[in-house]
């Protein structure tokens, strides 16, 4: 910092400060760009394994399998499900750098993390169709959820508008490259859709049929409309979960001093 004198009234000189820059030396400048190279992909495939892991230990099979991707369960339980790692990356980015794209990093993450196991585990490994075993899609619903936090830079107006987007977007998002598979046919005399029949002719050990929990409960009996009654309830609970993790990306994000003692 330079300092320099000029002169006031009645002869007295009043000191004047100029701020100068401060040039590091190229040594740290290699450091820290290293440091950025090394930690950014790191969190990066933290957040991926995590969401992922996360996702399949919740939705699991319902997002898994074709033959499970119902009207119901799958459409109750999954925008919930995700929206828990979006509203902790909404703080952390927002809050702490004014970055609006947290769901849509989050679900690219996800996404990432289910095609890179769907395609090397199930189908390169196992020999299973990927169509078998394609992941939903969430970037409508993301990118609804970002655009709202940058309109509104409210976490209440986020979490009652964004996160209901979301989960009610969420099936027609997903509809157009389903419904080919709700088609029903004929096979030895029953009626079933294509997705059962793909369920019937590749064999899972680990998952026998009986096990399979799709179009069960009582939701039919508003008019039979099991769509919108599940997509209307997951946007309920998606923007309660949305507020509680919102806290949870502060509490994982804040940084706490200990006063010493000297």
């Amino acid at each position: 910092m330079a300092q320099s004198s000029t002169v006031s009234g009645r002869g007295s000189k009043a000191p004047s400060y100029t701020l100068d820059t401060i040039e590091l030396p190229k040594s740290v400048k290699t450091a820290e760009r290293a440091l950025e190279i090394i930690l950014i992909p790191t969190i990066l495939f933290v957040i991926i394994g995590a969401f992922h892991l996360h996702f399949m230990l919740t939705v699991g099979d319902w997002d898994f399998w074709i033959d499970w991707k119902d009207r119901e369960w799958w459409l109750t339980l999954t925008p919930p499900v995700t929206i828990t790692f979006l509203g902790a990356l909404h703080y952390i980015l927002w809050e702490h750098f004014r970055l609006p794209f947290g769901a849509t990093l989050g679900c690219l993450a996800l996404l990432i993390g289910a095609w890179a196991e769907r395609y090397w585990g199930m189908h390169w490994w196992a020999h299973y169709p990927l169509n078998f075993v394609t992941p939903a899609i969430f970037f409508a619903g993301a990118l609804a959820l970002d655009a709202i936090l940058l309109l509104t830079r409210s976490m209440i107006l986020t979490g009652v508008f964004g996160a209901g987007l979301f989960a009610l977007l969420f099936w027609p998002a997903n509809w157009a490259w389903i419904a080919p598979f709700h088609v029903p046919v004929e096979m030895n005399g029953n009626v079933m859709t294509i997705a059962d029949l793909i369920g019937f002719e590749y064999v899972r050990t680990g998952t026998p049929e009986y096990i399979r929990i799709i179009e069960r409960g009582t939701l039919r009996t508003f008019g039979q409309w099991s769509a919108p009654v599940s997509a209307f309830f997951a946007a309920f609970v998606s923007i309660l979960i949305y507020w509680m993790w919102w806290y949870v990306g502060k509490a994982f994000s804040t940084v706490r001093y200990i006063k010493g003692r000297i």
